[in-house]
């Protein structure tokens, strides 16, 4: 028996595919014989138009599909050694009937009117297992509310690139700035505010979103600065949870930003090892990979809440202030200042505050985000969703001491390639993400609301459970952003007054970390470069610019993302994104346990990316076709622009690391107060050096203790 045809049919219909094949599809030749789950396929006798069939064998062909992801899949085989006869025009007439009757679709949320109906009354038609299950959450209305609100401000912002809705107004030099295609607002700044060049502004910095933006804010906070924090939720309130590893935790250990102790009190759990493993049952034996054994990543699952409590009570210690159930409507940009037009969500008042400098740290949904980068805003995404479930597994269906950091249980599920996450918390709370990794595209942005539906029916698949029997704590979502960068130059994160942070500003690592993980590792590195820049004021775009967390070596990874990707509207063997994935963590499991740490904690350097890269490509060969055919010539050729800027970085890092950073720290106290734009420049040009290698960053820690991280002086 031989398997001559694999297919992915994007329904979770599978009665009609089965009613299809039954009804509809007509070969052309042979006896067509009803199964329950398809048709066989055979001759009558053993003389075909090909000459005469000696085996025992039947001449046969057996079709028959199976439902799993909320997908349909189809197989054929043939049972005997030859081809049965007029095999391939069979095939292509399957194939082409079952492409046209069930094409891929995309379906969209419902738009609603809340005024008369619930949340769950409304949205019940359309994703009945989301709205069951959210019912059963303490703030099950509020956060389904949410996913609907992010899920909507996503798609405006996918479908609407070139014209996003304008949110900052740029009146420096007193004339409006064109470079936002500024049109005439709803909301005038009063004119104490226009005027305001003459008063000093209330803060020195405003951040935009509490997440990750109380983290950086309470670092700012500590270091001195008047600093507001403005948050659309009830602070502390978490879509996501969090984890990360004992040596990124260090960095904010360095900055002073906690103790030990509280570090230690954060920490929900903590794990023995993390598992990475992909579906392989349809691979060729050469493509099926041993589990990747990562024990150093993502190996502390934090209490996010408690985190972010901790964090917002930092921030207050140190003289700052939290405006939450605040929404963001626009800033006005001016000479001197910011001047930021707000809600309060509870009273529906609209009011003003100004500042030095305005921090965006909202995210995907950053209005700010889209309207500084338009058609560029992000390349990929990742639509993740998920839950806390607090108790009602089974014993035995997971210890807790352990975590999946990667796991797939199926292939390409509706044009998708579905990815697991599980990472236990404190007791017998459980995490689960589902998530994958998309192509930004207008026609299809990514559904949150359908990929609940999906994570609720699929979710006994890949662990064993009762549904009904479990508890569940509070759903987890997000978009989680990528940007395919050629040079670190080519994502605007700035203006005048103005800097993009975390998902905002498209900081996410290429495999599974978030925001939180790119943020902490890199948070030393921005807090000490905007700390610097407000210092001298230099808030400008061609220095604020400089303030950000590119590494060369992220940048030549996002191929590896994209490989991840089925193209819209497109259809590719189902079994390609687990094969092209086993095929390079099969790889890792075979190196030495730092070289796969170091790989996903972006760490890497250039003779080891090139080192995995060829051994990928030797052990299959088509790799390098199957990436030509999901990227195409054009991002081909882009990332060709990533590497030869990578090799040209990792020789600059060669040549210039050893010695720059301690020249950099010696000449810092005389350099910095004549030349701090200069100085500016120069430690950024030291960061980008330093980050990214698997050896800690002593220099560029001295020369931040020494010349940078100091409470500023009174402006």
């Amino acid at each position: 028996m031989q398997e001559i045809l694999y297919l992915e049919i994007p329904t979770p219909e599978t009665s009609a595919v089965c009613n299809w094949l039954h009804t509809d599809f007509e070969p052309g030749i042979g006896e067509k014989v009803l199964t329950p789950q398809g048709f066989r396929l055979r001759v009558s006798d053993t003389t075909t138009s090909t000459g005469t069939i000696s085996e025992k064998l039947p001449v046969e062909l057996s079709v028959f599909i199976w439902s799993v992801q909320r997908t349909t899949y189809l197989k054929a085989f043939r049972w005997a050694d030859k081809p049965f006869p007029k095999e391939q025009q069979i095939l292509k007439k399957l194939t082409t009937g079952l492409r046209s009757r069930f094409p891929h679709e995309y379906p969209e949320p419902p738009t609603l009117d809340l005024s008369e109906q619930s949340i769950f009354e409304a949205l019940a038609p359309y994703y009945p297992l989301t709205v069951k299950y959210f019912q059963k959450m303490p703030n099950g209305e509020y956060d389904l509310k949410r996913a609907y609100w992010w899920e909507q401000r996503w798609r405006e912002g996918v479908r609407n690139p070139q014209q996003p809705r304008q949110v900052v107004f740029s009146h420096v030099g007193g004339e409006i700035n064109s470079k936002f295609k500024i049109q005439n607002s709803s909301i005038r700044v009063s004119s104490s505010s226009s005027s305001s060049s003459s008063s000093s502004p209330q803060y020195d910095l405003i951040y935009i979103g509490g997440a990750l933006g109380v983290i950086h804010a309470a670092v700012m906070a500590k270091l001195g600065y008047r600093v507001l924090l403005l948050e659309r939720l009830p602070f502390g309130r978490m879509n996501r949870e969090w984890n990360i590893s004992r040596d990124e935790i260090q960095s904010l250990l360095n900055l002073g930003l906690v103790t030990t102790a509280e570090v230690e009190s954060i920490i929900a759990r903590e794990y023995k090892d993390g598992f990475n493993k992909f579906f392989d049952a349809n691979n060729p034996s050469k493509l099926k990979a041993p589990v990747l054994h990562t024990p150093t990543v993502l190996n502390v699952a934090l209490d996010s809440e408690k985190w972010l409590q901790m964090c917002g009570q930092k921030l207050r210690a140190a003289g700052g202030e939290i405006w939450d159930q605040t929404e963001f409507m626009q800033v006005d940009v001016y000479n001197t200042q910011v001047v930021v037009t707000v809600k309060d969500l509870t009273s529906q008042i609209q009011k003003q505050v100004s500042g030095r400098l305005v921090v965006d740290a909202m995210g995907t949904a950053s209005p700010i985000a889209w309207q500084l980068n338009g058609s560029r805003a992000f390349d990929s995404v990742c639509p993740t969703v998920g839950a806390v479930i607090e108790r009602g597994f089974e014993p035995g269906v997971w210890d807790s001491q352990y975590g999946d950091v990667l796991y797939s249980h199926g292939d390409i599920s509706r044009g998708r390639q579905l990815i697991w996450e599980l990472f236990p918390g404190a007791d017998e709370e459980l995490t689960i993400y589902l998530f994958h990794y998309h192509q930004v595209n207008p026609k299809n942005p990514g559904s949150l609301l359908e990929m609940y539906e999906d994570f609720f029916t699929i979710l006994p698949e890949y662990r064993r459970c009762d549904m009904d029997q479990l508890v569940w704590k509070k759903p987890t979502f997000g978009y989680i952003p990528g940007h395919f960068s050629v040079g670190s130059r080519d994502r605007t994160v700035a203006f005048d007054r103005l800097i993009a942070i975390g998902d905002a500003a498209s900081l996410q690592s290429p495999l599974v970390f978030t925001g939180f993980g790119s943020l902490v590792r890199n948070l030393e590195r921005l807090t000490t470069l905007l700390d610097t820049a407000l210092k001298h004021d230099l808030l400008s775009f061609r220095h604020l610019n400089q303030i950000r967390a590119f590494q060369n070596n992220i940048a030549v990874t996002w191929m590896f993302s994209k490989g991840m990707m089925v193209p819209t509207g497109k259809f590719i063997p189902p079994q390609r994104i687990n094969s092209m994935l086993n095929n390079f963590f099969g790889l890792l499991a075979d190196e030495p346990l730092e070289v796969a740490d170091n790989f996903i904690k972006d760490r890497f350097d250039w003779l080891t990316f090139n080192r995995l890269a060829l051994k990928a490509a030797w052990n299959n060969p088509t790799l390098l076709l199957w990436i030509w055919e999901l990227a195409g010539a054009k991002d081909l050729l882009r990332w060709t622009g990533n590497y030869f800027d990578f090799s040209r970085h990792s020789l600059l890092r060669t040549l210039l690391s050893g010695w720059f950073p301690r020249f950099l720290r010696q000449i810092g106290p005389w350099l910095e107060p004549r030349y701090p734009a200069l100085w500016l420049r120069l430690l950024a040009i030291s960061y980008a050096l330093t980050t990214g290698i698997a050896r800690p960053q002593n220099s560029v820690a001295q020369v931040t203790s020494e010349t940078t991280l100091q409470k500023p002086k009174a402006i």
